[in-house]
């Protein structure tokens, strides 16, 4: 994979120019994305700024958020075409820093769960996963060092163990959403993809003006291992993948404890949906009235949920995830990290499908950071799930990082 921080050292060095940077990945693109699927349009003559944390960074934009210079086209065709005539927020910031917002990423339609085209890279007959598949597949083949993705329920961490890369869903709102098409802004979080732990930290620190998230150190970390019961088992895959973790994390002097979580949480896990279907009905309330017939079967199905779901239902659900949260927050003073499932297991054997979410769910709506680490083994790829408290990302993020140094070594 192509590693922001190596390319960093290579600029700064002057053996790399960030023009040189940029290039690299168009080769890798020419080269891979034929038998991956991966981007939806290419920027031919992006401006490459010549300094910044960032300069020589080439992102892949997924297609629900806004770009001026590239077409925003939701993952549908109702949109086809269609030019938002400015930048989200997070696309302006990366280019403020130096990085250049090279493509358009796919996106299942409207970031909900109908599958693209999308390959995975490790195995073209494999979901990459939704809905942030084109980044998640272009980051895992190597094709570009940053990806920006969206998370409402899985769609950055569930890709990202799919695809064998790191990746983080940061704290809820740690990253703007302004110009990003809506689904539920109740869990609608902007999340990142990239080749390790490191160059996610100095990727979020560049973006957010928080230096100090990829400087945290961790020493004998507390750590929590959580399997999320509730959820129905995972496949042995997915257990082995953390139980590799796990002995890494103790090799690295972590001390880990098994711990089943109070039902406060598993109350709240089963209300996600009430809460997404919600909004989601609300936030495309234009495409449900006007353009209903045209929308993909899911999308359509998950409307027509929210639209069945009375208001107490989803006030109901939101004080429900008010109480896990308060709960969750007690359990991080015992606890500096939670070590789970990214996934039920390796990508499924088809592309009609984006995976099951059933593991990301609760912590979407928890609104904690997720960091996304692979565990090296045979086969297709499979990562575990790093969880920290409400605005601890850097926190989460060295956790990550002692576990995957640790299975490096």
């Amino acid at each position: 994979m192509l590693s922001l921080l190596d390319l960093r050292a290579r600029i700064a060095a002057g053996t790399l120019t960030p023009a040189g940077a940029v290039d690299l990945c168009r080769e890798a693109i020419a080269a891979r994305d034929p038998s991956i699927g991966a981007f939806v349009a290419i920027d031919p003559d992006p401006a490459i700024p010549q300094d910044g944390p960032l300069a020589g960074i080439a992102v892949g934009i997924k297609d629900i958020i806004d770009t001026a210079t590239l077409p925003t086209q939701l993952g549908t065709t109702l949109y086809a075409g269609w030019r938002p005539k400015a930048d989200a927020a997070v696309v302006a910031r990366l280019k403020e820093r130096g990085a250049v917002a090279l493509a358009k990423t796919t996106t299942t339609a409207y970031a909900s769960s109908d599958p693209t085209e999308t390959r995975n890279p490790h195995d073209a007959g494999h979901t990459p996963g939704g809905s942030s598949a084109g980044s998640a597949a272009a980051v895992g083949a190597g094709m570009l060092p940053l990806a920006l993705g969206t998370q409402t329920a899985g769609s950055v961490i569930r890709p990202a163990s799919y695809c064998g890369c790191a990746a983080i869903k940061p704290s809820f709102r740690l990253i703007p959403t302004v110009g990003v098409k809506t689904w539920s802004w109740a869990l609608d979080t902007v999340g990142l993809f990239a080749a390790g732990v490191g160059d996610l930290a100095y990727a979020l620190a560049a973006i957010t003006g928080r230096d100090g998230i990829d400087g945290e150190a961790t020493s004998a970390p507390r750590i929590a291992l959580v399997r999320q019961d509730f959820a129905e088992a995972p496949e042995p895959a997915a257990e082995a993948a953390l139980a590799t973790a796990r002995a890494a994390a103790e090799r690295a002097g972590a001390r880990v404890f098994d711990l089943t979580l109070p039902p406060e949480l598993a109350q709240a896990w089963e209300r996600h949906s009430a809460i997404q279907d919600f909004e989601a009905r609300q936030a495309l309330g234009w495409e449900f009235t006007a353009h209903r017939d045209s929308l993909p079967p899911h999308v359509r199905r998950n409307l027509e949920a929210g639209d069945a779901t009375a208001p107490a239902t989803y006030d109901d659900a939101r004080r429900h995830a008010h109480r896990a949260r308060r709960v969750l927050k007690g359990l991080f003073g015992e606890f500096d990290a939670i070590l789970t499932f990214s996934a039920a297991g390796p990508a499924p054997v088809s592309l009609a499908s984006t995976g099951d979410p059933r593991f990301n769910r609760l912590w979407t709506l928890m609104g904690v950071p997720c960091v996304n680490v692979p565990v090296p083994g045979d086969g297709l790829p499979v990562g575990v799930q790093v969880i920290g408290r409400f605005g601890g990302d850097g926190q989460a993020l060295a956790v990550a990082k002692l576990i995957e140094d640790a299975l490096r070594g």
